[in-house]
C-alpha cells in the first residue's frame, strides 16, 4: 500500500490505542503490538524488517542476543512488559550496536512497555522523547521516518546526499566496468533511481522494491537483471491489463506510466557484487535526498573529463535562487502578502500561479526547474492555507487539491539521459510537495499514473525555435545556467553553433559560447515584452573585448538589464 494520508494514520492510531490499552505481557502481545503499530503507518513490519533478530552481544553469558525488532538502517525496537524500566530497555538496545554491521545500524531506537513509548534519534544525539500510549494519535509526527512524511528541506550538506551518490556510483561502476554502457545503462539507472525513491517515500508500499531484490533474486545475482526488467514492464502496465496469474510480489507495484518505463531497453547481465551494490542503495533513505541535487548526484558518477568536454556544471540551490527570486518569485511573494486573507485576491493569485511557465533552454538534469517548481508549490500552499486554513480546514479534507503541476516546466537538453533525470526529478518533487499539502489538509492525493509530464525537449537549444516551443508572454520566464566554454575550448560542433547563432563576422568568434543563449534569449524576448529572461554567465562578457560585440548587438534589440549579481 502506498503512503497513507495523515488523517488515515491518525484514525488507525486511535484504533491501535484502544486495542492495546490493557496489554501487559511482552511474551504474549509484543509481536502483534509492533506489527499493528507499523500497520498504523501502512507498513508491513515483516517486509521491511525482522523480529527476534539474532545478534552478537558480548555482554551476555552466551555472547548472543535477540533484537525484538530491527529495520536495518532505520529503527531498532526493544520491548518490555508493562511497568518495567525503560532505562534498562534503552541500555539493552544500545548493547546490540557493536554486533551490527555499519549498514544495519539504526538511526532511531524505540523502547516501549505498552503504556509508554520512548524515541531516540541516534544521529542528533538529542534527548529522548517519551509519551504515553494514549497520546500516539497526537505524536505521529515523531514517526516521519516510518510514515514517509519527512518533507522539509535538509541542511545544505545533508550527509544522506553524499551516501546516496557513493552507493549509486558504486552500482553504476560495476555495471559499466562489466561492459553494460551507453543509453541502456543510463535508462536503467534512471529507472533504478525512481524505484529507490518510490520505495522510501511511499510512492510504492514502503520496502517492496528492496524486499523483491532481497527475496526474489538469487545470492549470485545472475537473475537480478531479468527480475528488474520484469518490474519495469509491470510498472508500465495498467493494473487492469495485467495477467491474473501475475506473481503477487510484482502485482503489488502500482502502475506508474508508459513514458518512464515503457521503452524496451537492453537487459544487463548481473552478478553477486551488483546485487550487493543495489541492496546497499536500497538501505539509503532516499526520501531524505532532495530531487534538486539529483542532477549533480548523477553527474558525480560520470567521468569528469567528459563533464568538462560537455561544458556541464551545476549551480547550488542558493545561487539558483539568486536568479529565480528577483526574476519572479519575489514579485509573487509580494503579491501574496498584499492579498492578505481576501478570498477574491487569493483566488486570483492561485489562478496566476497556474499560468506561470518556467523555461530553461539549457536544463541539464533540471536543477533550475526543480527549485522553481518547488517554490511555486510552496507559494500555492501558503495561499491555500490563508484561503482555507484555520478551524474549518478539517471540513475541507478531500476538496483541496493543487492546481500547479509539472507541465508548467519547460526545458531543452541536448542529451537524452539528463533530460530523463530532469523529468524524474520533477515528478519526485511533485510527490514531496503533495506530502506537504497533505500535512496541511489531511488527504494525500497520489498523482499516479503520471499522466502529466514536464515538457523536456531533447535537442540542441541553439538550433531550436524557442518561441515555437514556449511562446513568450506574461508570467513566462526563461532562466538557466548555459555552458560557458571560452573560444579556445570549443569543439567543432560548438563552433558551428556559434556560426549558426552569430554568423561568421570576425569579432563574434571571440565571444564565449554562453553568449549564444543571450542572443537567442533576446530574439525570444522580442516576441512579447512582458516575458523576462535571466542567465548565469561568465563575467568575461561584461569586460574587455566581448562587451562591445555582445552588448552592441543586444541593446539595440531593446534588451535592458533589470537585475544582476556580482560574481559568485
Amino acid at each position: 500500500m502506498p503512503i497513507l494520508s495523515l488523517n488515515e494514520i491518525r484514525q488507525r492510531a486511535q484504533g491501535f490505542v484502544q486495542e492495546y490499552r490493557d496489554a501487559t505481557s511482552e511474551s504474549a502481545d509484543a509481536q502483534s503490538f509492533w506489527k499493528d503499530f507499523f500497520h498504523v503507518f501502512g507498513i508491513n513490519a515483516r517486509r521491511v524488517g525482522s523480529f527476534e533478530k539474532p545478534v552478537r552481544n558480548l555482554l551476555t553469558i552466551a555472547g548472543r542476543g535477540r533484537i525484538d525488532y530491527l529495520w536495518k538502517g532505520n529503527v531498532l525496537v526493544e520491548h518490555k512488559s508493562r511497568g518495567e524500566d525503560l532505562d534498562t530497555a534503552a541500555g539493552q538496545a544500545r548493547d546490540y550496536f557493536p554486533g551490527l554491521k555499519d549498514n544495519e545500524l539504526p538511526r532511531y531506537v524505540i523502547v516501549s512497555d505498552f503504556a509508554r513509548f520512548r524515541v531516540f534519534d541516534m544521529e542528533t544525539g538529542g534527548e529522548a522523547i517519551e509519551f504515553p500510549l494514549r497520546d500516539l494519535p497526537r505524536r505521529i509526527g515523531l514517526f516521519g521516518f516510518i510514515s514517509g512524511y519527512v518533507t522539509r528541506a535538509e541542511a545544505p550538506r545533508n550527509p544522506v546526499d553524499g551516501e546516496a551518490a557513493e552507493k549509486l556510483g558504486a552500482l553504476h561502476d560495476l555495471l559499466e566496468d562489466d561492459g553494460f554502457k551507453g543509453k541502456p545503462l543510463d535508462v536503467w539507472m534512471v529507472r533504478t533511481l525512481f524505484c529507490l525513491f518510490a520505495d522510501s517515500a511511499g510512492i510504492f508500499e514502503t520496502g517492496i522494491f528492496r524486499d523483491l531484490v532481497e527475496k526474489r533474486s538469487g545470492e549470485d545475482g545472475s537473475d537480478l537483471g531479468a527480475l528488474l526488467t520484469r518490474v519495469h514492464r509491470v510498472l508500465a502496465t495498467p493494473t487492469v491489463q495485467r495477467q491474473a496469474s501475475l506473481d503477487e510480489s510484482l502485482a503489488a507495484f502500482p502502475y506508474v506510466n508508459g513514458r518512464l518505463f515503457d521503452a524496451v531497453v537492453e537487459q544487463p547481465e548481473t552478478n553477486s557484487a551488483m546485487r550487493a551494490a543495489l541492496l546497499d542503495c536500497c538501505r539509503v533513505d532516499w526520501s531524505r535526498v532532495s530531487p534538486a541535487i539529483f542532477g549533480s548526484l548523477f553527474q558525480s558518477i560520470k567521468d569528469r573529463a567528459e563533464r568538462r568536454r560537455g561544458g556541464e556544471h551545476y549551480t547550488t540551490e542558493a545561487n539558483i535562487l539568486k536568479c529565480l527570486d528577483p526574476l519572479f518569485l519575489d514579485g509573487l511573494r509580494a503579491e501574496l502578502a498584499a492579498a492578505g486573507r481576501d478570498p477574491r485576491k487569493l483566488d486570483a493569485f492561485l489562478l496566476r500561479l497556474r499560468r506561470v511557465r518556467v523555461f530553461d533552454p539549457a536544463c541539464g538534469c533540471g536543477n533550475f526547474l526543480v527549485v522553481a517548481y518547488r517554490e511555486l508549490r510552496r507559494l500555492e500552499l501558503q495561499a491555500l492555507r490563508l484561503r482555507y486554513g484555520g478551524d474549518d480546514a478539517g471540513q475541507l479534507v478531500g476538496t483541496i487539491v493543487s492546481a500547479v503541476n509539472v507541465d508548467q516546466m519547460f526545458g531543452i537538453e541536448v542529451d537524452d539521459w539528463p533530460a530523463q533525470i530532469a523529468q524524474v526529478a520533477l515528478w519526485l518533487t511533485d510527490h514531496q510537495m503533495n506530502l506537504e499539502l497533505s500535512e496541511e489538509f489531511g488527504l494525500l492525493r497520489m498523482r499516479l499514473p503520471l499522466t502529466t509530464a514536464p515538457n523536456i525537449l531533447v535537442g540542441n537549444a541553439l538550433r531550436e525555435d524557442w518561441a515555437a516551443f514556449v511562446p513568450p508572454g506574461s508570467d513566462t520566464y526563461c532562466v538557466g545556467n548555459p555552458p560557458f566554454i571560452g573560444h579556445q575550448y570549443r569543439s567543432a560542433e560548438q563552433q558551428a553553433d556559434m556560426h549558426a547563432v552569430w554568423g561568421r563576422e570576425g569579432k563574434v568568434n571571440r565571444l564565449d559560447y554562453v553568449t549564444c543563449w543571450h542572443r537567442k534569449g533576446a530574439e525570444w524576448l522580442a516576441g512579447d515584452p512582458r516575458a523576462e529572461c535571466c542567465f548565469v554567465s561568465t563575467n568575461s562578457i561584461t569586460q574587455g573585448e566581448q562587451v562591445g560585440t555582445l552588448w552592441g548587438d543586444l541593446l539595440p534589440r531593446g534588451v535592458r538589464i533589470r537585475f544582476a549579481h556580482r560574481t559568485f
